[in-house]
């Protein structure tokens, strides 16, 4: 079998500028493995062509020869080639409509799919991924929208002095310019009109991480939840409220509560049976100076945010509440007022909770929602880096896996083979269910 993979360019956004291979990772493949890297050449992509080609990589515009291939977003159905084996963040296994021409045209080609999101060990946690790098740029670019919407207001912050994530060359970059605002805060404090400064941060995850990786750096003092209900800074007694930003981890215990008002949280239960769970993060709301949503969501469990209990608390003004940061992006999911998917040149819109109107910008009344979808597109060299290096380990046996073998003698890594979503144009037995989908559009 030709031991030769291919690395497309990404075409689904001009911002994607990711590679799920970097030249390091080409270097090491095809100097300890022998395997032939065959990258197309692009004019976004953060890595040069020269770079490619110096770690001993064939820059060519076709993949034909190549039988595995990989990518980091969807390809477009005109874009595939019979008999091929794909892997990418191929978004469908939510039934996702807009990908189903997609996976019905893999299906029809007789190809392999691979899904990163399904790369899983034993425990179910994900291997590969890019949620760390979702957090840290998610959280930049809320302070961003934090620092442009107060100045809108005409409060003055060391926040705008913060640029898009995309406009630093690199992680490194972004953190010494968040500390040079928590300098700022420190040395002359926060104007008293948003005092206190609030941040809830819902989830613990990958996601979260990355966010705890900036805010971090800013003087921040944590507290719990019920905490910004009782009152800051009673509840943390000692700092000074101009100098400080209080923030807050929420978990499942404190977004949702039991139907039944006898029965104690119980996570496990909760994660089974969803439906019997309502609704409790909005209580807080009223506390809430920014919120960053960084939890994986569907619609077996409550909203964390609904329409309706924005509107209400707008009803009652004056609020609190300045910027959503929807880092997960689900389209009126957990956070009902993500009306859209937005792009780093434009990431922010506001929504007017009393009309429902979107305008896009910092601008207007209504609550600023910040939801890029691909956010670790914004710190590209990073993410790449660190995807591919998580990557590489199972790619000899990606190349290596004879794809004409029916799926149950198909040769790969459990971790791959739990993410093979369709195999010699069929959908595997974990994935039978999207058959339903495919069926509906």
């Amino acid at each position: 079998m030709l031991r030769c993979i291919g690395v497309r360019r990404e075409d689904k956004s001009v911002w994607e500028r990711r590679t799920p291979v970097t030249p390091s990772v080409a270097r090491q493949l095809v100097q300890e493995h022998g395997i032939e890297v065959v990258v197309q050449p692009s004019p976004t992509r953060a890595f040069s062509a020269a770079e490619f080609q110096q770690a001993g990589a064939a820059v060519e515009e076709s993949l034909s020869r190549c039988p595995v291939v990989f990518g980091i977003k969807e390809i477009p159905p005109a874009a595939l080639e019979p008999g091929k084996a794909y892997a990418f963040f191929a978004h469908v296994i939510k039934g996702q409509p807009y990908n189903m021409p997609m996976l019905r045209r893999l299906l029809e080609l007789g190809c392999t799919l691979i899904d990163y999101e399904r790369i899983v060990d034993d425990q179910g946690r994900r291997l590969i991924f890019f949620g760390w790098h979702a957090g840290v740029a998610g959280a930049l670019e809320t302070l961003w929208a934090l620092g442009r919407r107060l100045a809108w207001q005409g409060i003055p912050t060391p926040f705008t002095q913060l640029r898009h994530a995309y406009e630093y060359h690199d992680i490194a970059e972004a953190k010494a310019a968040v500390l040079a605002v928590a300098d700022q805060v420190r040395q002359e404090g926060l104007p008293p009109a948003i005092l206190p400064l609030t941040v809830g941060v819902v989830g613990y995850g990958n996601v979260a991480r990355g966010v705890w990786e900036v805010l971090n750096l800013l003087p921040i003092q944590r507290v719990e939840p019920a905490d910004l209900l009782a009152g800051l800074p009673e509840a943390a007694p000692g700092t000074d409220p101009r100098r400080t930003i209080y923030a807050a981890t929420f978990r499942e215990e404190h977004t949702v509560r039991p139907d039944d008002p006898t029965q104690p949280f119980d996570l496990q239960h909760y994660y089974a049976h969803g439906h019997l769970y309502r609704g409790a993060f909005e209580s807080y709301l009223p506390a809430l100076s920014v919120v960053i949503n960084a939890v994986y969501w569907d619609a077996r469990y409550p909203r964390l945010v609904t329409k309706e209990g924005l509107r209400r608390l707008f009803a009652a003004g004056p609020v609190k509440l300045q910027v959503i940061g929807d880092i997960s992006c689900d389209i009126e999911g957990a956070m009902e007022c993500t009306v859209k998917a937005t792009e780093p040149g434009e990431p922010n819109y506001v929504y007017n909770p009393l009309t429902g109107q979107v305008v896009d910008g910092v601008e207007g009344e209504g609550v600023v929602v910040m939801a890029v979808d691909i956010l670790p597109s914004e710190l590209p060299r990073d993410a790449s880096e660190d995807f591919s290096r998580a990557l590489a380990p199972f790619i000899p046996a990606l190349v290596s896996a004879d794809y004409s073998a029916p799926f149950e003698a198909l040769a790969l890594p459990p971790e791959i083979k739990r993410a093979v979503i369709a195999h010699r144009g069929e959908l595997t037995p974990a994935y039978r269910y999207l058959e339903q989908h495919l069926s509906a559009v």
